[in-house]
This record gives C-alpha cells, sequence and structure tokens, in this order.
C-alpha cells in the first residue's frame, strides 16, 4: 500500500479522493494555488504545498512544479483526478519518469484515445460501431461541403483534440456548414492547439449513454454499466443519472460487452468511460470517444454497484488484480447526480464571489461532494462547479423525490447558482417520463419554453434568506431602517411578499 499520495488537482474531486486515501490509511498531499489557498481541499488534506498563481498555467498545469512537489513531500504516487492533467500523457510519462506511480491508465492508453480521429479508427478496427462519417480530417470548406452531403444532413463538425463541449458545431442545412467549420477550426487551435476537424452523421433524436470500465494490468477488463448524461447544456453534462431509463435490458448487455471489448483492445488500465451517442428512435449506439480517467459522474455508478472507483483505482495503480469479477457487479436501485454550478441559470453565465450563506441537505441516501462553504470565494479562474448533488431511492421515482426535497433543503446565496433550474428540471414531464435527449434545454429555449426552466420555485428559501438578514441587520441599526421587503428586493426578487 502507498504510504503517501500527491493529489494533483482541486475543488471537489481532490476532497473525495482524499477521503478514501484517509479511509486506508494514506497520507494526503495536496496543491493549491494563490486563489485555492483557504479551499476546502487545503484544510481536509494531511499535507498541503503551494504551487504558483491562480491561472491554471501557472499552476494545476505546471508539470514541473507539481512532480517537485511530490519529491519534496516524498509522496509515492499522483492521483489526477479529472480535468487538469488526469488526461495528459506527458504529464503521465514525467510522472513515471520522476519514479512515481500515475494513479491512471498508462500512457499507451492516453495517447491511443486522447484524440478523436485516432480512436475513431481504432474503435471501428476492433469492431465497435461508429457514427458514419469521415475516415480521416477535413482540411478545407469545399471538402467538408462534399463530405457532408455525401453524410446527408444534418452532420455534426467536431475537433478532433476537441473536448468539454468545445470544437463541436451541428449543421442543420448546407448554408451554415461554412461559418461551423471555420469555427470548429478555430476552437480547435484555440483551445487544444489542433485545428483538425472531422464530419459525422448528427443523431437526430440523441442519447449520451455512457460505459464505465475498469482495466488491471493483468488483462482483466470489467464494466459497471452505463449512465445517462443526456441532460446538457453547451455539450456539457449538467444530470447524470444510473440506469438509463431509455436502455432495454438486451442492449444494456450488449453495451457493456462492447465497452470491454473496446477497452481490452488497447490492454486499457484503470478507471476509465466509454462514451456512446444513443439513438432513441432505433436504440442503435454507436462509438463517441473514451475518457481515459474518473469521471465527474462516478458517483452514480458507486451507489448503485456499492463500489469505491478510487479504492479500486489505487489498487489496479499498486498492480494488482481487480478485486470483482464481472458477476460479482450487480446494479441495485437508481442514482442520479446533479451538477450545483455558479453560474447564472439562465444565461449560464459562470457566477464567482463569495459565497454568503450555505446550508447542504442531509438525510438517508444523500450524498453531496462539495467545496463550498460559508465565505468560500469562488475563484474566476476556473470550473464553476461547486458540487454535485447525488441520491440513491430504490426505484427511479423514488431517487427523484429525494432529490427534490434534497434541493428544497440546499441554501446558496451570494453568487448566482443552477439550483432553481435543477428544481424545474426534476419537475418537468420530459425528465420524469425519460423520454428527454441531448437537445433538450436547447428546444426549450428555442421554443421559448424557458418559463418551464427558469421559473423561480424557490421563493421560500429566498424570504427564509431575506428575513434572517433583515434580522441580523435590525440587531446593529434601527429596525425602522430595514424592512423585508427590501431584503427581498436585494435577493432578486420582485414578487409582492405574501402574508
Amino acid at each position: 500500500m502507498f504510504k503517501k499520495v500527491l493529489i494533483a488537482n482541486r475543488g471537489e474531486i481532490a476532497i473525495r479522493v482524499t477521503r478514501t486515501l484517509r479511509e486506508l490509511g494514506i497520507t494526503s498531499v495536496a496543491v493549491y494555488s494563490d486563489a485555492d489557498r483557504n479551499g476546502m481541499h487545503v484544510m481536509l488534506a494531511d499535507e498541503a504545498y503551494h504551487i504558483g498563481p491562480p491561472p491554471s498555467k501557472d499552476s494545476y498545469l505546471n508539470i514541473e512544479k507539481i512532480i517537485e512537489v511530490a519529491k519534496k513531500s516524498d509522496a509515492e504516487a499522483i492521483h489526477p483526478g479529472y480535468g487538469f492533467l488526469s488526461e495528459s500523457a506527458e504529464f503521465a510519462r514525467a510522472v513515471q519518469k520522476a519514479g512515481l506511480t500515475f494513479i491512471g491508465p498508462t500512457v499507451e492508453n492516453i495517447l491511443a484515445m486522447g484524440d478523436k480521429l485516432a480512436s475513431r479508427d481504432l474503435m471501428k478496427k476492433a469492431g465497435v460501431p461508429i457514427v458514419p462519417g469521415t475516415d480521416g480530417p477535413v482540411k478545407d470548406v469545399e471538402t467538408a461541403e462534399k463530405e457532408a452531403k455525401r453524410i446527408g444532413y444534418p452532420v455534426i463538425i467536431k475537433a478532433s483534440a476537441g473536448g468539454g463541449g468545445k470544437g463541436i458545431r451541428v449543421v442543420l442545412e448546407p448554408k451554415e456548414l461554412a461559418s461551423a467549420f471555420r469555427a470548429c477550426q478555430s476552437e480547435g487551435q484555440n483551445y487544444f492547439k489542433d485545428d483538425r476537424v472531422f464530419i459525422e452523421r448528427f443523431i437526430q433524436n440523441p442519447k449520451h449513454i455512457e460505459v464505465q470500465v475498469f482495466g488491471d494490468k493483468k488483462g482483466n477488463v470489467v464494466h459497471l454499466f452505463e449512465r445517462e448524461c443526456s441532460m446538457q447544456r453547451r455539450h456539457q453534462k449538467l444530470i447524470e443519472e444510473c440506469p438509463s431509463v431509455s436502455v432495454p435490458p438486451e442492449v444494456r448487455e450488449r453495451l457493456g460487452a462492447v465497452a470491454v471489448q473496446a477497452a481490452k483492445s488497447i490492454q486499457y488500465v484503470g478507471a476509465g468511460t466509454i462514451e456512446f451517442i444513443f439513438d432513441n428512435n432505433s436504440k442503435e449506439f454507436f462509438f463517441m470517444e473514451m475518457n481515459t480517467r474518473l469521471q465527474v459522474e462516478h458517483p452514480v455508478t458507486e451507489l448503485v454497484t456499492g463500489y469505491d472507483l478510487v479504492k479500486e483505482q489505487i489498487n489496479v495503480a499498486l498492480g494488482n488484480a481487480l478485486s470483482f469479477k464481472q458477476s460479482d457487479i450487480k446494479m441495485k436501485g437508481h442514482a442520479i447526480e446533479l451538477r450545483i454550478c455558479a453560474e447564472d441559470p439562465v444565461t449560464f453565465t459562470p457566477n464567482p464571489g463569495t459565497i454568503r450563506k450555505y446550508r447542504t441537505p442531509r438525510g438517508p441516501f444523500v450524498r453531496l461532494d462539495d467545496c463550498g462553504y460559508p465565505g468560500y470565494e469562488v475563484p474566476i479562474y476556473y470550473d464553476p462547479m461547486i458540487a454535485k448533488l447525488i441520491c440513491w431511492g430504490s426505484t427511479r421515482e423514488d431517487c427523484i423525490v429525494r432529490l427534490q426535497r434534497a434541493l428544497a433543503e440546499y441554501m446558496l446565496t451570494g453568487i448566482k447558482s443552477n439550483i432553481v433550474l435543477h428544481k424545474n428540471i426534476l419537475q418537468h414531464e420530459t425528465f420524469l417520463n425519460g423520454s428527454y435527449t441531448t437537445q433538450f434545454i436547447d428546444q426549450q429555449i428555442a421554443g421559448k419554453k424557458q418559463r418551464e426552466l427558469f421559473m423561480f420555485v424557490d421563493e421560500d428559501v429566498f424570504l427564509i434568506s431575506a428575513a434572517i438578514e433583515a434580522y441580523n441587520q435590525s440587531k446593529s441599526k434601527d429596525v425602522s431602517d430595514y424592512n423585508l421587503a427590501s431584503q427581498w428586493k436585494r435577493t432578486g426578487r420582485q414578487k409582492a411578499l405574501r402574508t
């Protein structure tokens, strides 16, 4: 067993890894930028080291500095979390060169699946179904027009090195293609220094289904069922659940088998996710990409299977065989995860700032992976997600009701958040019946049905918050100077107070 592990990340995922390390008796080492000096992950770790100024390139993406701190702290291994350097072959190679263990896949695994075009070709050779499209990069608009006509509209243009919703454009008709093509090239170059793009058929009623896989260094590979990640905004996931309500049992079995087949074809080691686009009409599925890391949404898999995926990552990194076989893995109940972000719930614009009040939900079968607290300043430099609320239920209906109850208890003031959006989605008929696709939120906005998603249903929470604020201020000044109506208005509520 490792004695000390450095976590090359921040926020809720650094905290989540720290907790498993503590349960295993492993000393945890946190790293932090100037912006994260007061971060919860710093407070909870056994040791913490400063690694630079706020910008990611100068801190959490600074390979040399992270390796230096790992050596200085006498860490034996590094866990990359997700994001930042988690899928960097350069980082994994540097960790190994320094004589440390990278708690993740092999360098070869990362290289094989890090490029969408290369991985698409690999999966095709492995017999994994892929979306009909171009066999290689498309270099100019003229070629793109010809290929799109051959494939048939609508099509989707993707940057080969893209990710996180960047470098993706859906093209519904020919007149939109040229501008979309150039935009994908530009984003690919700006974000990933790679302007190669390719074109695929756009599945018109798409679901985003992914399968959790796990491999060890002895050639064993298993899957831990699927997760549905179709509730998205701007190609970024918002809600994830396990299992999917749209995948029939026979398709679920084939999905798992194909995912294992894909992972075995590259001798995959560690935790990974095979992502598929799922045609909700025909129930066909096609390979999209593989994420060679732990996923943000891994808790829903943990809740329905009972396995600690971070613990298993450490087990495999030590060179041990997987602690479970495929026949051991059973799926029990239903789990749903909501990403709680510091952002405007209507425009999805990040809204960094200082959290004033922070009350978190509790109770049976409620899990919260978060990094917030009263007084915490959400930095402007990083992803705005500050928490993941995950609930389990014996049925999907039980799980949704539990989430609704948990959200009613969640209080977050001082910054804008998408809590109200989650409340509305959870009571929307399309979500409740499970027919939603990746286009759901965009269609609601385009169809001018915003009120169904963005109406403010959290009046009670704001009323309570305003009352507390009015009371606190009345203790230091004349009560007549403050009234509930003015506090209500300051919280952004324009409706008349209810008696």
